[in-house]
């Protein structure tokens, strides 16, 4: 069986064309390559839960990478690797930029990872160049962003913002039943220093962060990289629709309360609610139980899950208002009753039209069509644009897969974004 080199799948199709002068293409595929072979599956994914062995060993590897561009590194109490390069001014407020580490169980080996070794990569461009940015720059890996240990990710941004109550961490248990200081411990963290890991918003900036699209529309625009207009803050409601159980064959279809009806009604037409909202607004049941769940049984009782999102919270608290009146009139219609609750409602967070359009002049520059789109998914520029502007740009994902041994990108599309990057973090100076 021929061994797994991500190296040489990336080179594969690398050309000289695709090197930049002061980026190398190269050190990014050995790289990438070096923290695949960490928490490799055997379908040749990555397994890095969050705060596990593997995600130390990561970050470890990642900090003497650092270490060796000539930065100052330090772990903070909530295991996030911050690199420091000190400006010509360190009065001023650093300009941050990275990503993660941590993957989901037998995931891919791009999310997250590209993040931070383009930030890294500028560094190395500087180096070569000689260039010293005015302004301090620090390389971050933030711990947890996936969440696959706790159901629940962004602990390394939600430590560094001071957000997430620490009462609620306490309270949780991961599979095998260990708390969350009881894993802390296991890679040398505690909760006191967990909670002293909260920075001052004065100190930064801006935090920038580079991410793998996970979608199909960069792809569509045959572009490597795009300018992200916001980050989408999810709203889940969990709805209850109860009728009656009965015998399908004994009781007539006029004298049903069928509670799978009305909840396969309200899924349809819940499906044609974002797009009368708001272009990036969308709305998901992606989970539903069925009680008693028989053949031959009328359902008496559906639980479903609506996971709704928008780059804007106006029209995204707008859609989800109108799904809950299309769930009451739809038990109305059906004779059923419904109940609801709200899980989560987190706040989305816009990008600053200045920033985006900075993006815009950078790629320019670069000879790349601007492109701008949304992010639907969650990440750590989430968790620190509640606290300080951020900036985002997403890199071709092929076929939009992700959170796959199949996720992919080309690194002559990562090489492209690091240079959009590059250029625009010297724009910030």
């Amino acid at each position: 069986m021929q061994k797994f080199s991500l190296k040489d799948k990336l080179m594969n199709d690398y050309t000289e064309q695709d090197e930049s002068k002061d980026i190398s293409g190269e050190r990014l595929a050995s790289r990438l390559d070096d923290l695949s072979k960490i928490g490799l599956t055997p379908g040749n994914g990555s397994n890095r839960p969050g705060f596990s062995k593997e995600e130390k060993h990561a970050k470890e590897l990642v900090g003497g990478w650092m270490r060796n561009a000539g930065l100052n590194v330090r772990e903070d109490g909530a295991g996030n690797i911050i690199g420091r390069l000190e400006g010509k001014n360190n009065q001023l407020p650093a300009i941050m930029c990275g990503s993660h580490v941590d993957s989901v169980p037998n995931g891919g080996h791009f999310d997250g990872p590209v993040g931070v070794l383009s930030a890294l990569e500028v560094v190395e461009a500087w180096n070569q160049t000689g260039f010293r940015p005015e302004k301090p720059f620090e390389v971050v890996v933030f711990s947890d962003e996936e969440g696959a240990r706790f159901n629940g990710g962004f602990n390394g941004s939600e430590a560094i913002t001071g957000k997430g109550d620490i009462n609620e961490k306490r309270l949780l248990k991961d599979k095998d039943g260990l708390s969350f200081e009881k894993v802390l411990n296991e890679v040398g963290l505690d909760i006191e220093g967990y909670q002293e890991s909260r920075r001052n918003p004065n100190e930064i900036e801006m935090f920038i962060e580079v991410h793998i699209e996970q979608g199909k529309r960069l792809e569509k625009e045959n572009l490597p990289c795009g300018i992200v207009t916001g980050i989408a803050g999810p709203c889940w409601i969990e709805f209850s629709f109860t009728g009656e159980a009965g015998h399908a064959g004994n009781t007539p279809m006029n004298d049903r309360k069928d509670a799978l009806v009305a909840a396969s009604e309200f899924i349809l037409e819940a499906n044609k609610l974002p797009g009368n909202i708001s272009e990036s607004a969308v709305a998901t049941v992606g989970r539903q139980m069925v009680e008693p769940n028989g053949v031959n049984v009328i359902p008496g009782k559906v639980t479903l899950f609506a996971d709704i999102r928008d780059i804007h919270k106006e029209t995204r608290d707008q859609l989800a208002g109108e799904i809950l009146t299309l769930a009451h009139n739809v038990a109305k219609k059906h004779g059923v009753e419904i109940e609801h609750q709200e899980k989560i409602r987190i706040a989305p967070v816009p990008i600053r039209e200045e920033i985006q359009d900075n993006l815009e002049k950078a790629f320019q520059e670069e000879g790349i069509r601007p492109y701008r789109l949304p992010s639907g998914a969650g990440h750590d520029a989430m968790v620190i644009g509640e606290i300080i502007p951020v900036a985002m740009l997403f890199v071709r994902s092929k076929d939009g897969i992700s959170h796959n041994p199949e996720e992919w990108s080309d690194l002559a599309d990562c090489v492209q974004t690091i240079k959009v990057l590059k250029n625009f973090i010297e724009q910030m100076q």
